[in-house]
């Protein structure tokens, strides 16, 4: 029995470290085609987005003078000026409705989505005289599309401006008066999206509203950025809402869009956990075979040891094809219909299904399936191994291992 044992940790060995290799294998295809991947997704539907308030600003020129010494004469000579002057927001009122639909390259899935963007602003011309004002809305991101772009003035439609850093529209404000500044577009975004309260550093936002609908339950919000003031379930995803009289603040608001299961890392991990799997699947096998007296020859663990093997190789090179929901359906009836359809020969159909199916379940379909619990993984895979070991000691606990392990005298001639 200890050279079955021996023969037996040999395979085990041997197809551990063919698991690395093909952990090794999904890595290298994983992460070394990430970042083309990644600019591939951006350059087809865009990048993370970070949109600013607009700004309202007026020319004033001013005549300055200046005094050089020429030739021991005193020279002065005068120059106008153009200085911008900037209208602070008086009051914001802001919708994003986000629509998540996220995209598969390779072994990654991108969190790619929608953003329907409108808001209104309320600037005051504080001086005693008509001023040309310039509307600028800039742009949260270079690479994207902009469908729907308008901007209105009081209810006028005005034409716009548009370069690269944004789009700007021009009308005349009275003395005293105010203006409300609507703007809105439809756009796409990879993954991030803000909204900046200014250009960057403490900013002060008057009468700030600001109002995010999603199409998702597993909302997270970046590090540095503002928790709503208030959020409220509705069917498929939150409303949340960002109200502030007067805020003085250096964070600004973001939403950091959900990630799906990653079909490469997750077959990565699956495949680096698979020694432990197999582990168990042997040990339990190895009491099952002593207390029943049948005889299992290493060459049979082999083939075992062959089928676990081939549930990761078929999932490996199947989820950038299909879901990995599918693709673990897949592999688990290939790999069991291989144990079961090889131990009904070996052993029979009673042993091949029951014992030896029903390990395989639970050792290597549920064993891979705790990958899918985040942040519970590691207690599952513990509760499984507590279980097995208190079932193991309670069926073994009477047996004479001595006896068990005691070498058989040779047959006299």
């Amino acid at each position: 029995m200890l050279r079955q044992i021996l023969a037996i940790t040999f395979i085990f060995l041997c197809t551990s470290i063919a698991w690395l290799i093909l952990g090794e294998t999904i890595s290298s295809r994983t992460y070394g085609s990430s970042q083309q991947s990644q600019g591939k997704v951006a350059s087809t539907w865009g990048t993370s987005q970070q949109q600013s308030p607009p700004t309202a600003a007026y020319f004033r020129d001013e005549v300055e003078s200046s005094t050089t010494v020429e030739n021991a004469k005193a020279v002065v000579r005068t120059q106008t000026v153009h200085h911008q002057i900037f209208l602070p927001v008086q009051s914001s009122r802001i919708q994003v409705n986000f629509h998540l639909i996220p995209r598969q390259k390779g072994l990654l899935w991108y969190s790619t989505y929608s953003v329907d963007f409108t808001g209104d602003y309320t600037f005051r011309n504080d001086t005693a005289a008509p001023q040309e004002v310039d509307f600028r809305l800039k742009f949260p991101a270079q690479k994207a599309i902009y469908d729907g772009l308008a901007m209105t003035v009081n209810g006028q439609p005005v034409s716009l401006i548009t370069d690269d850093q944004g789009t700007v529209a021009r009308a005349m404000l009275g003395a005293g008066q105010s203006a409300n500044l609507h703007a809105g577009y439809r756009s796409q975004g990879l993954e991030r999206w803000r909204y900046e309260l200014g250009d960057g550093g403490v900013t002060q936002a008057r009468d700030f509203v600001l109002n995010m609908q999603t199409n998702f339950r597993d909302i997270d919000f970046a590090d540095d950025t503002l928790s709503p003031t208030s959020k409220q379930p509705i069917p498929g995803g939150w409303q949340l809402t960002w109200q502030y009289s007067n805020l003085v603040s250096g964070f600004q608001i973001g939403m950091t869009m959900p990630a799906k299961f990653q079909p490469g890392p997750l077959a990565g991990d699956i495949s680096y956990a698979a020694p432990v799997s197999l582990f168990f699947f042997f040990f339990l096998m190895f009491i099952i075979t002593t207390l029943r007296k049948i005889d299992l020859h290493p060459m049979n663990y082999f083939f075992l040891a062959t089928a676990f093997f081939a549930f990761h190789l078929l999932l490996a090179y199947s989820v950038d094809h299909i879901s990995i929901h599918a693709a673990m359906i897949l592999s688990s009836l290939v790999s069991v219909g291989l144990v079961v359809s090889y131990l009904r020969l070996v052993v029979g159909l009673r042993f091949a299904a029951l014992e030896a199916g029903t390990a395989q379940l639970i050792y290597l379909v549920l064993f891979s399936y705790a990958f899918f619990w985040k942040g519970f993984t590691g207690l599952a895979i513990t509760v499984i191994a507590i279980l097995t070991l208190f079932v193991v000691m309670q069926a073994t606990g009477r047996i004479r291992w001595s006896e068990r392990f005691a070498v058989a005298p040779a047959n006299a001639t």
